[in-house]
């Protein structure tokens, strides 16, 4: 295979979700896909030329095999290999190695790594976009059998209060009136938004911007809010107000949960060949919010974008729900992985928008 033939054996994987690399005799990177960036969150441009041993320190009987399989010309795989990316993000990929010894050619190796944690990823996403969807017909069922007695309950003590004549007895209706509002209410930011998004060019970044502003102005102090953007990011179509909703939930959310003092992370990032769900898209903006609170409790991580599901005895378990909701009208999913000392929140928004 001469050069050219590689270069457009190499073109034929950039739309590929499978993660390959090319490495020279040296174990040094000479080509990377889109779905290889993803994987070792890293540019093609930092990582060409760079030593597979600077990508991932360690492994050493993996290099070792490398080696002999380049020195061999002799192709092998590992199935369920355990990878730390980054010295932090756990994986499992399967792994295949494929020597290209060509005569006249530098000898080189094209490795394969299938992401096996992206179908267990996609098949939590329809699990979840399922839940919510059910969740939702379920309260918008029970929201109209409820708004409905409640409009007889307080239509009739208007009509009660026009009949007394003490002002005493007229306390006892007022506060009737009140509380049916106040449950009407509470239906309605159950139900979530009654809009759709009204699309524009939006900044992600002022949006981020504005909710730090926002929540710094409220929250303690003793709490700090760092950011961690990517400057590169582009401008996204979207519904403004909703978007700075969501991550405003999720952000004073982020603060209810550490208390008097502890970090939090607003991060963006662009995620290539991704998949939301069954769709795939060309590129999904990430947004990680990041807290280093006591955590989510287990039982309640797998419920917390339920209505009323909430781990705080003053809180109305509504904010994660009306957030997850804004996200899904933008085709998106909201995720969340939690360990004491490390809760994420990761809203995944897809770049291009949707032509169905």
């Amino acid at each position: 295979m001469d050069e050219q033939s590689r270069e457009i054996a190499f073109r034929a994987t950039e739309n590929l979700t499978v993660a390959m690399m090319a490495l020279d005799s040296d174990m040094r990177l000479t080509y990377i896909n889109p779905a290889g960036e993803n994987l070792f969150g890293v540019s093609a441009r930092k990582a060409i030329g760079m030593a597979l041993e600077s990508l991932l320190p360690g492994y050493t009987h993996i290099h070792e095999s490398l080696r002999q399989a380049l020195t061999n010309d002799q192709s092998f795989s590992e199935r369920e290999l355990p990878l730390v990316i980054a010295g932090k993000r756990q994986v499992t990929v399967d792994c295949i190695v494929t020597p290209m010894q060509e005569p006249n050619q530098q000898p080189m190796l094209l490795v394969e790594w299938l992401l096996l944690d992206r179908h267990l990823r996609i098949s939590r996403e329809e699990n979840l976009i399922v839940q919510h969807n059910a969740t939702s017909a379920l309260v918008r069922g029970m929201a109209h059998e409820i708004k409905n007695p409640l409009g007889g309950l307080r239509g009739a003590a208007q009509l009660l209060e026009r009949e007394l004549n003490s002002a005493e007895l007229k306390e006892y209706t007022t506060i009737i009136i009140e509380e049916a509002d106040r449950l009407k209410n509470l239906v309605d930011r159950m139900l979530g938004p009654n809009q759709l998004p009204r699309l524009q060019d939006v900044n992600i970044h002022q949006i981020l911007e504005r909710v730090r502003t926002l929540v710094a102005a409220e929250a303690p102090a003793s709490i700090k809010i760092e950011r961690d953007y990517d400057p590169s990011l582009p401008d996204m179509i979207g519904d403004n107000d909703q978007l700075l909703q969501a991550l405003l939930n999720i952000v004073r959310n982020a603060v209810q949960a550490l208390g008097e003092r502890g970090t939090i992370t607003l991060r963006s990032r662009i995620q290539r060949q991704f998949t939301i769900g069954q769709k795939r898209h060309k590129l999904v903006i990430r947004l990680d919010i990041v807290d280093d609170g006591p955590g989510i409790a287990p039982e309640l991580l797998e419920s917390i974008f339920y209505p009323m599901v909430t781990g705080r005895a003053e809180g109305t378990g509504l904010g994660l729900s009306i957030a997850q909701t804004l996200i899904n009208q933008h085709h998106g999913l909201i995720e969340c992985t939690s360990e004491p000392g490390n809760t994420i929140f990761t809203l995944l928004l897809p770049l291009e928008p949707d032509n169905e």
